[in-house]
């Protein structure tokens, strides 16, 4: 498995309308395409608190690619991102990393 970990850093104020677009569309299309989350957080305390991180768990990184792909280019996930952002625009910076347990990790 790989674990992909993507952070969202939103502008001041406007997290609550990226998590409405996480619960209320993004998730929905995310099972059309077979996209897997493995978990969602904000920050409670710590550095940022406009903060969304969550993780994706693929099975490859092929599989990643070609469903990430899918989804970034399906029309209903433009209209939602646009739709979510009609009152201005919600995330200052994404990262995004990919990971591989360890021999050791309680994930694997």
């Amino acid at each position: 498995m790989i674990y992909e970990l993507r952070i969202y850093d939103c502008l001041p104020g406007r997290l609550p309308a990226l998590l409405k677009r996480f619960s209320d569309q993004t998730l929905a299309i995310w099972e059309r395409h077979g996209i897997r989350q493995a978990g969602f957080f904000t920050t409670a305390i710590g550095e940022n608190s406009n903060r969304l991180t969550y993780f994706l768990a693929w099975e490859s990184l092929a599989e990643r690619e070609a469903k990430w792909a899918a989804f970034v280019t399906d029309p209903a996930w433009h209209g939602a991102r646009d739709e979510s952002e009609r009152d201005g625009q919600i995330i200052a910076n994404i990262s995004s990393q990919l990971l591989t347990p360890t021999a050791f990790s309680s994930v694997k």
